[in-house]
């Protein structure tokens, strides 16, 4: 259910959208516009892909360390991901920074949206989505870094989360990297 408060308000955007979509590329591009958003990094128990570091694009963790951070509640939201490896937000820095008056980020999955939206109902929901389906194929297999087994799965996934974007209260299509960006500027309530 959208909220009535004003765009520029400061309070918890969750972006999401399928896999391959960009929202990564997006993330990197509001983060270079506006060095001082608070962008949540997620915490996950798949291993680091080429150029990936730990605590700056994700925390990688061991299967057992997920289980005490959930355990302790100390994930703000969490989930299964392509049925193989799991993702979640670490709740403490979020609170802090919304605690400060501050926008915070988080680039989430559809299931972790939807228990933000649950937790947190005052949140805004932005659904990353492809021009075409045949461009987020294209944009998977061109990334290069599936084996085909894993794209079929990461596709699967993705024709449930582009189903679902009637949950989100704006969707933004990522057809180039600079016109998307400019939307999330503006439904963040961020000025260049």
């Amino acid at each position: 259910m959208p909220s009535s408060d004003s765009p520029a308000a400061p309070r918890l955007t969750v972006i999401a959208g399928p896999t391959a979509v960009g929202k990564g590329t997006l993330m990197t591009e509001l983060r270079r516009r506006h060095p001082g958003l608070f962008v949540s990094v997620s915490a996950t128990t798949r291993a680091p892909r080429p150029g990936e570091v730990d605590g700056v694009h994700y925390h990688f963790v061991s299967d057992a360390e997920f289980d005490r951070l959930v355990d302790e509640g100390q994930m703000l939201e969490w989930a299964l991901v392509h049925r193989r490896y799991r993702y979640g937000t670490p709740r403490q820095p979020v609170e802090a920074r919304l605690a400060a008056g501050e926008p915070a980020v988080l680039e989430i999955d559809l299931d972790g949206a939807r228990q933000v939206r649950g937790s947190m109902p005052q949140s805004r929901l932005i659904f990353i989505a492809p021009p075409s389906w045949e461009e987020l194929v294209r944009r998977l297999q061109g990334r290069g870094t599936e084996q085909p087994a894993e794209q079929q799965r990461r596709l699967e996934t993705a024709r449930t989360e582009m189903a679902a974007q009637a949950e989100f209260d704006h969707v933004v299509v990522n057809d180039t990297v600079s016109r998307a960006t400019d939307e999330l500027e503006g439904l963040i309530g961020l000025t260049r």
